[in-house]
């Protein structure tokens, strides 16, 4: 016995079955499955949600319970009024854009030498066996030990704490680089130049793509590096900035204020995040995310 199987005209796949009776069988389409995808992400997004909410709300019915103090630990209501009332003075947002202006310039050095390093490295072999030992050598050196140094050589405006960013965020991008441009496989490499490829074709055509996932997976951890470097370099010394809001909040005991731009931090860093991962599935498209792995068991 056999089975065939027929297409009509509707477009839909329809199984011929031996007593003459048929079984539609629809053909699922990419746009399809993509709906089925965020469909399935949707209550893991509202869940997450609701999980969020419920510890506001615990927390807030803790401190009210136990009266505790807000210099020690404010509200819930109490952080979004300062929240609010930082918006409308002014203070959050001109603070925000400083510390904004500072993660993305450093961020933008960081991308920029890491993978020019990263190709020099993985290209030349002088190279890699004078550079990249020199380049381990900076990254056993703390940044907070060195944000002192920036501040005394570059004074406390904007070019510290755009180095202590970029010096932060440069060697996870750089290791994950250098990892991609060596992803590809030496017999397609070889293949490719036994056909007269030169040394930029071979990079272009098979190791710029084999280094993309890899390359976006260090901009996911670079990019939130960058938000905490561009803090500490403000901790350190500054006259403006979120990190030093933090400072002024905290000397004033004003811990909401502070709570409140703990969350405009955090805002930034799941922004930029985002940001990040939405370009990579812009760009990288042919490889599978984690979270539509997670989403297909």
């Amino acid at each position: 016995m056999f089975t065939n199987t027929k297409r009509h005209a509707a477009g839909r796949e329809v199984l011929a079955v031996p007593e003459g009776g048929t079984v539609p069988v629809e053909a699922p389409t990419s746009s399809a499955t993509a709906v089925r995808r965020r469909r399935r992400r949707v209550p893991g997004i509202a869940h997450s949600v609701l999980v969020f909410l419920g510890l506001l709300v615990l927390w807030q019915a803790v401190v009210k319970m136990f009266d505790v103090s807000n210099i020690l630990v404010p509200t819930p209501t109490a952080v979004a009024d300062s929240l609010v009332d930082g918006f409308q003075d002014g203070t959050l947002l001109t603070h925000s854009i400083v510390t904004l202006k500072e993660i993305l310039i450093g961020f933008g050095i960081a991308v920029g030498s890491a993978l020019v390093s990263a190709v020099l490295i993985t290209q030349f072999r002088t190279v890699e066996r004078v550079l990249f030992p020199l380049l381990i050598l900076t990254q056993t050196i703390p940044k907070v030990a060195m944000a002192p140094l920036l501040i005394v050589w570059f004074g406390i405006g904007i070019s510290s704490k755009v180095l202590t960013v970029a010096l932060i965020a440069f060697f996870p991008l750089l290791i994950n680089a250098i990892l991609g441009f060596r992803s590809a496989a030496h017999e397609q490499v070889e293949m490719l130049r036994s056909f007269g490829a030169s040394r930029m074709q071979v990079m272009r055509h098979l190791q710029i793509p084999s280094a993309l996932p890899h390359i976006f997976a260090g901009l996911e951890v670079a990019v939130i590096l960058s938000v905490t470097g561009a803090v500490v370099a403000e901790f350190v010394g500054s006259s403006e900035g979120l990190g030093y809001l933090i400072q002024a909040s905290n000397f004033t005991l004003d811990v909401a204020r502070t709570f409140a731009v703990i969350v405009v931090l955090s805002a930034v860093g799941i922004a930029l995040h985002a940001v990040v991962v939405r370009l990579g599935k812009w760009l990288v498209f042919w490889t599978a995310t984690p979270t539509d792995t997670a989403g297909g068991i």
